[in-house]
């Protein structure tokens, strides 16, 4: 099995389906009708984008789908995406006043994907573009971060050149979210709003430092929305021996491919306990591995993964192994056989906490595949020729009010901001950033 998955198409369909089925009407009518309507609603002030979710559910109460999109739209535009993949468990539902009342939250995240499918299915469209203002932004990165701001300055009638390194436009959203959460048609779908803007795409075109002086004296503003790169090295023996794999890369193969096509290991070994580790443990285990397993230097206490990510790993029979770290990758005849660790001893609590090995503890875990999840690296290398910007600790610095670095002109947002945050994160700092630069050219 290290090569294709041996799963028929049909489990592989099943393995795959949404996590949770769609609404009908009757179900979402239903739904909403349990919502109280809440005077300064909570799940309004968790939501990053603070979609007016009141509205929109009584909206839906209603039977009027259509109104409910163009109310989540305005506020985000990748509020498809957001339905299926945002952890609303502990943003709007969990700060829903029913989760208290009636230990059960009303479902937000299924109902807006009731509303935002239903415009989808449809094909409506509730924007324009703005009065053309002679103005001219250039945006590095067609992500989240970058299509949501590129979709502000149109509406307010900037032209917006998009600059992506790839070759299709979504960023991890389209290519890098566990494929039975988000599928790859799914996002190019959600996209396509957003480019019918008048949005200029120019595909496979990578910025560095150079290029975006350039961009600088030939454009009146610059968004940088780069994202992450590469996942983090481990720098250990073996790291290039066939079978040892980059999450996204693990990833990647759902959505550029069948499923059929997708290789995965009998026996698979994730390394980091992330919400990138959970989705490829979970993505492994349904494309067939006999065995999965997560290791995890700390304990599940300090596991960045959100808890019903742990859950649904756990009802995919992974496994979990704490407090060990990876010594070395064990190769047999030039492939993966194994894992050698060592048990540790942690010292306090929490992430910042030291870990001590545990003298005579070490043992190999016999694996064909070996995942890193390790987090990934800062693409900003790239631009630290540039006046002004200041990057610190793998983050570009900027004032958080208006998307603006230290350079004239220059705006950022998304995870080369936060390193990785979630979609709804990434949109509303394109949305801030848009604000600023509107400002800034005003």
């Amino acid at each position: 099995m290290t090569d294709k998955t041996r799963l028929s198409a049909d489990q592989l369909a099943h393995n795959f389906a949404d996590l949770h089925p769609a609404y009908d009407r009757d179900e979402a009518v239903v739904e909403a009708s349990r919502c109280l309507y809440c005077y300064d609603a909570p799940c309004t002030r968790a939501c990053p984008t603070h979609i007016d979710v009141p509205r929109f559910i009584r909206q839906i109460q209603h039977d009027n789908p259509m109104g409910a999109a163009e109310t989540i739209f305005a506020e985000n535009i990748f509020g498809g995406s957001c339905a299926r993949a945002c952890p609303t468990e502990v943003l709007c539902e969990g700060a829903c006043v029913d989760r208290t009342l009636l230990k059960e939250p009303v479902r937000i995240g299924r109902l807006q994907r009731y509303a935002t499918d239903h415009a989808m299915e449809n094909d409506l469209r509730f924007f324009e573009p703005g009065p053309d203002t002679g103005k001219r932004v250039a945006i590095i990165g067609a992500g989240p971060a970058g299509l949501a701001c590129a979709h502000e300055l149109r509406k307010a009638g900037h032209a917006v050149t998009v600059y992506e390194a790839r070759d299709v436009p979504g960023g991890l959203n389209t290519l890098g979210i566990a494929a039975y959460k988000i599928t790859t048609e799914f996002a190019l779908q959600e996209v396509q709003p957003i480019l019918e803007m008048g949005v200029d795409i120019r595909y496979d075109t990578p910025v560095d430092g150079v290029m975006l002086e350039t961009l600088r004296r030939d454009y009146d503003a610059v968004f940088v929305g780069v994202g992450l790169g590469e996942t983090a090295r481990l720098g250990i023996e073996g790291e290039d021996l066939d079978g040892v794999w980059e999450a996204l890369d693990f990833i990647f193969q759902t959505h550029t491919g069948s499923l059929s096509e997708c290789r995965v290991g009998r026996n698979v070994v994730v390394i980091g306990a992330g919400n990138t580790a959970i989705d490829v443990a979970t993505e492994a285990a349904r494309l067939g591995a006999e065995q999965v397993t997560i290791v995890y230097r700390r304990t599940a206490h300090e596991m960045s993964a959100f808890a019903y990510e742990y859950e649904l790993a756990k009802a995919d029979a992974v496994q979990f192994l704490w407090q060990v770290q990876p010594l070395r990758f064990v190769g047999e005849n030039g492939r993966l056989a194994g894992l050698a660790l060592q048990r540790v001893q942690q010292n306090g609590n929490g992430r910042t906490a030291t870990v001590t090995p545990l003298e005579g503890s070490d043992f190999d875990l016999p694996c064909d595949m070996a995942i890193k999840a390790l987090g990934q690296t800062s693409l900003l290398d790239l631009l630290t020729n540039v006046d002004g910007l200041s990057v610190e600790n793998g983050r570009l610095q900027i004032d958080a009010q208006t998307g603006a670095t230290g350079a004239p002109g220059v705006f950022s947002g998304g995870d080369c901001l936060s390193k990785g945050a979630e979609i709804v994160d990434a949109v509303q700092e394109g949305k801030i950033a848009a604000a600023g630069i509107n400002d800034y050219l005003s």
